[in-house]
C-alpha cells in the first residue's frame, strides 16, 4: 500500500451503495489497506441498482484505492474465514439491515468477542434503535423527511431536491470522521467501539443554523429560491449575459459593491442605508440591483467586483467547473491506473496535508469484485493449499 497517515490501519469494508463507501474512502485515499468484502459475482448481475455497475463512473469514484475479496457470507466457512479476517482487522464498516448482520455473524456482538479492539462502524438510513430503525432509507427519502426539500427551490413551487445525494454523501464524511475519532480513542485505551451514524441523524444536522432557528426560537425557514436566507444582498443577479452569484451585505461590502458599479444612486437610496432596512426591503433591492448589474458581462462583475472585494463569481456547468483555472491549479481530477481501461480521472479527496502531499495519481481504480482475493489473503497469512480448497468450496472466487 501507499504511504499515508492511515497506512498502518486495515479495514474489511462490507458496505454498498453510496453513504457506506464514501465513508470507507476517506480511509482508503490516506493509505489504509481497505479490502472490499462482497458477494461472489453472479453472471446476470447488473451492478448495483444505485450506483451502477463497477466499471461505471460512480463505483469507480467510490471504490478506488481499495482491493476486493469476493466471499460468500451465506456458507458457514464463508463467515469463518470473515471472522478470522476480522481478528486481525482494525476497523469493520457496514450499512446492513440489523436483522441481516447478525444472522450473517457480522455484527459487532459478535465481531468485538473475536477482537476486542475492533472498531465497528455502521450507517443506515434512519439510525440503529427506534421506531423507523427498521425502514429501508434512501438519500431523496430522507432529504424530505429533514425539512431539507422544504428550504430548496423558490417559494410557491414547491419543493425541490438538493442536486446531489447530499443525505448519502454527509452521513459518509461523519461516519468518515467518527471512525478516526474512535481510533484516537484506541490508541490511548486499546479498547475499539461501535460508531454509527445514519442519514437522518446527518441531515438534520447538516441544516445547521437553518435548523438552530427553529430549535431556539421556533422560527420555520421557508425557501429563498436562489437568495440566501438571512444576508441581504446575497444571491443571484441578472448579468447581460447571464447570470452571476453576489454577496454584497454588511455596510462595507455594500458600499464596495456600489462604488466599483459606480451606483451612487442605489448606494443613497433612503430604504438602503442600513442592514436591517435592506433586509426587510429584500425584493426591492434586489430589483434596482439587477437594473444596474444587468448593464454588465458577467465577466466584467466578476472582475470589478472581486478586485473591490465584494465576493461574485459566475454560473458554472460542471464542465466549466472542471476547467477553471483554480480546480485545475488545485488539481481537483486525478487519473487511477485500471488494468484493461487504462487511466481513469477520477475526483480527489479535498483533505490537503502538509507532509502527505497528493500523489498526481490515485494508488488504483477500483477493482472488479473478486480481483485481489488471492493477494489479500496471502497477506493474511493464508497458505496457498487454503486458498484453493476455500475456492473449490465457493467460499472465495
Amino acid at each position: 500500500m501507499a504511504s499515508g497517515p492511515l497506512s498502518h490501519i486495515r479495514v474489511l469494508d462490507l458496505t454498498i451503495a453510496r453513504a457506506g463507501p464514501m465513508a470507507v474512502r476517506l480511509l482508503a485515499d490516506w493509505g489504509a489497506d481497505v479490502i472490499k468484502i462482497e458477494p461472489p459475482p453472479r453472471k446476470d448481475a447488473q451492478g448495483n441498482s444505485v450506483t451502477g455497475g463497477r466499471r461505471g463512473p460512480d463505483e469507480q469514484n467510490l471504490h478506488r484505492n481499495k482491493r476486493s475479496l469476493a466471499i460468500d457470507l451465506k456458507h458457514s466457512e464463508g463467515r469463518a474465514l470473515f471472522h478470522r479476517l476480522a481478528r486481525d482487522a482494525d476497523v469493520v464498516v457496514e450499512n446492513f439491515r440489523s436483522s441481516v448482520k447478525y444472522r450473517l455473524g457480522v455484527d459487532y456482538e459478535t465481531l468485538q468477542g473475536i477482537n476486542p479492539a475492533i472498531v465497528y462502524a455502521s450507517i443506515s438510513g434512519f439510525g440503529q434503535d427506534g421506531p423507523d430503525s427498521e425502514r429501508p432509507g434512501v438519500d431523496q427519502i430522507i432529504q424530505g423527511m429533514s425539512g431539507l426539500m422544504s428550504i430548496t427551490g423558490e417559494p410557491e413551487r414547491g419543493p425541490m431536491r438538493v442536486g446531489v445525494a447530499i443525505s448519502d454523501t454527509s452521513a459518509g464524511m461523519f461516519l468518515g470522521q467518527g471512525i478516526l475519532l474512535a481510533l484516537l480513542h484506541r490508541e490511548r485505551t486499546g479498547k475499539g467501539q461501535w460508531v454509527h451514524t445514519s442519514l437522518l441523524e446527518s441531515m438534520i444536522s447538516k441544516l445547521d443554523f437553518q435548523g438552530a432557528r427553529y430549535t431556539m426560537s421556533g422560527e420555520e425557514p421557508e425557501q429563498q429560491g436562489n437568495d440566501h436566507p438571512t444576508q441581504v444582498p446575497m444571491g443571484l443577479f441578472e448579468a447581460k449575459d447571464g447570470f452571476v452569484n453576489i454577496a454584497a451585505f454588511g455596510g462595507q461590502m455594500w458600499q464596495r459593491f456600489c462604488d466599483a458599479l459606480n451606483a451612487t444612486a442605489l448606494f443613497e437610496h433612503p430604504d438602503y442605508q442600513s442592514v436591517g432596512s435592506r433586509t426587510r426591503h429584500r425584493d426591492q433591492i434586489k430589483r434596482d440591483m439587477n437594473a444596474v448589474t444587468s448593464a454588465y458581462s458577467a465577466d466584467e462583475l466578476v472582475q470589478r467586483l472581486n478586485e473591490a472585494g465584494v465576493p461574485c463569481g459566475p454560473i458554472n456547468t460542471i464542465k466549466e467547473a472542471f476547467d477553471n483555472a483554480q480546480v485545475k491549479h488545485l488539481g481537483m481530477a486525478v487519473p487511477a491506473p485500471h488494468p484493461e481501461m487504462g487511466d481513469l480521472n477520477l475526483v480527489r479527496s479535498a483533505i490537503n496535508l502538509s507532509d502527505f502531499p497528493h500523489a498526481p495519481s490515485l494508488q488504483r481504480a477500483a477493482p472488479d469484485p473478486g480481483a485481489d482475493g488471492k493477494e489479500v489473503l496471502v497477506d493474511f497469512g493464508f497458505g496457498d493449499n487454503e486458498i484453493t480448497a476455500l475456492r473449490a468450496s465457493g467460499v472465495i472466487v
